[in-house]
């Protein structure tokens, strides 16, 4: 069994959530956001140049090898959203990439790490493909997560993006990644952005509400920074960097960016908000690189599934293969760990 100690926690890993879970389940309180500070978010600014030095320097300055390198993995895989997002889903492939979900790695290659059952953190579709999942993962506690308002550019009228919204979760759906209005960002227009927000997270009810900026259209690191401020005040549980579909996803100065800002909120409400790269992430040493970042700039609470996620489909695949060669010590073919 992998060492973990000094290693981000196995807590909250297990098979299934609630009632259900083989190892305890953590709990936050809810974000219940604030007013908007239009003093606060004016005030956040970001310096670029160091940003972009410190995250230049981030992919060396944490390396773990053999058996910590694996517990590292094996954390990350539960903090995966198994995605498909492509305009040719089908009821079968949603099924086998819940399948896939549900036993994230071959039973050999648990059994040889000493591993028990895990699962990922949650799966993620399309509308019209949430009661497909629910059913599909029905009895193993993995949450569903739908994509909604207009995916991926949020240009719908309001009122239906709202309505898709609230459709989605009487489908089943847990979580909802909604995407933001980028011209409220790129015109200044915060109140517009919060109150959309607001909205929006009204409409999740129980739901939990990620928060998509789409970064890579945002213009600037600051602008980046002031947004997830002004998301997270309007109620946002997670933020998000991207849709998978911009020119630029997932970067490493823009996830300090808002990681620092959550950090930023936290100390400042009390709430903790979760953090959720996409787009991009698809190689088991870019999603170590990630998980030292969290460390580093927010600490282990934020190490669990309930506060941070890879949006990710091949990513899943690249970290089966490295858990084979720690196992074997021989790389195999990637179809060996089709995702469905």
């Amino acid at each position: 069994m992998p060492d973990t100690s000094n290693h981000p926690t196995r807590e909250g890993t297990g098979t299934a959530r609630g009632g259900d879970a083989h190892l305890p389940q953590l709990h936050e309180p809810r974000n219940a956001g604030m007013a908007l500070d239009m003093d606060w978010v004016r005030a956040a600014q970001a310096n670029t140049s160091a940003i972009e030095r410190r995250a230049a320097t981030l992919p060396g300055r944490r390396s773990v090898k053999k058996e910590y390198q694996a517990a590292w993995l094996l954390k990350a895989i539960t903090m995966i959203d198994l995605t498909t997002l492509a305009g040719d889903d089908t009821e079968g492939r949603v099924r086998r990439l819940c399948a896939k979900a549900a036993q994230p790695v071959r039973q050999d290659i648990l059994d040889a790490l000493g591993m028990g059952p895990i699962t990922t953190g949650a799966v993620c579709v399309y509308h019209d493909m949430v009661e497909t999942a629910v059913d599909a993962l029905k009895g193993t506690g993995i949450p569903v997560a739908a994509v909604s308002t207009g995916f991926p550019a949020g240009l719908s009228p309001l009122p239906l993006r709202v309505a898709e919204i609230r459709e989605s979760v009487k489908s089943g759906a847990q979580e909802i990644d909604i995407v933001i209005s980028r011209r409220h960002v790129l015109t200044g227009n915060w109140q517009a952005l919060y109150d959309e927000m607001a909205e929006f997270r009204a409409a999740c009810g129980d739901a939990h509400v990620k928060a998509i900026l789409a970064t890579g259209e945002l213009g600037t690191l600051r602008n980046v920074a002031r947004a997830s401020l002004v998301c997270m005040m309007a109620g946002a549980d997670f933020i998000k960097t991207s849709t998978g579909k911009e020119g630029v996803n997932a970067t490493l100065p823009v996830s300090l960016v808002m990681i620092r800002a959550i950090r930023a909120y936290h100390e400042a409400t009390g709430f903790r908000v979760g953090y959720k790269p996409a787009g991009g992430i698809s190689k088991a040493k870019d999603a170590l690189t990630y998980l030292a970042l969290i460390k580093d700039e927010l600490g282990d609470r934020w190490l669990q599934p309930d506060m941070f996620r890879f949006g990710a489909s091949s990513l899943l695949g690249d970290i089966e293969r490295q858990l084979e060669h720690h196992v074997t010590g021989r790389y195999s073919a990637g179809y060996r760990h089709a995702m469905a």
